[in-house]
């Protein structure tokens, strides 16, 4: 594991490399496609929306689940990302990493205020 890293290098290394994964709150809940990013070599995450049945809400409640990485589970726990420089380079990070075209409109919903407020923060479990 890298120095600082919360993730195996390997791990780390499909994250940058993919664009979309799957997350799950909980046991019960479905895996939801979803779009992650790392800031300082931690994993965040935003929600586009935050639906009553949604995987957002569903951490909230249960904060331990898991994501899939390049063919694997990994054991996570949600927490809400506190800190506002955090939350605005989450931004940033969405912006470098989702910047076509097609994902503009994404981007640019996942900067306003609201989500910005509703980043979550994997960390292994």
């Amino acid at each position: 594991m890298p120095k600082n890293a919360i993730f195996a290098d390997d791990v780390v290394e499909a994250l940058r490399n993919s664009k979309i994964h799957g997350v799950r709150a909980g046991i019960e809940h479905r895996y939801t496609g979803v779009w992650l990013v790392l800031v300082e070599d931690r994993l965040f995450v935003r929600s586009w929306n935050d639906k009553a049945t949604g995987w957002l809400r569903a951490f909230k409640k249960e904060p331990n689940g898991a994501i899939q990485i390049a063919g694997l589970e990994l054991p996570v726990h949600a927490k809400v990302a506190g800190s506002a420089r955090i939350r605005k380079a989450v931004t940033a990070a969405y912006g470098e990493k989702y910047n076509t075209k097609a994902s503009r409109k994404w981007v640019e919903g996942f900067a306003e205020p609201a989500s910005e407020l509703a980043t979550l923060e994997f960390m292994p479990r």
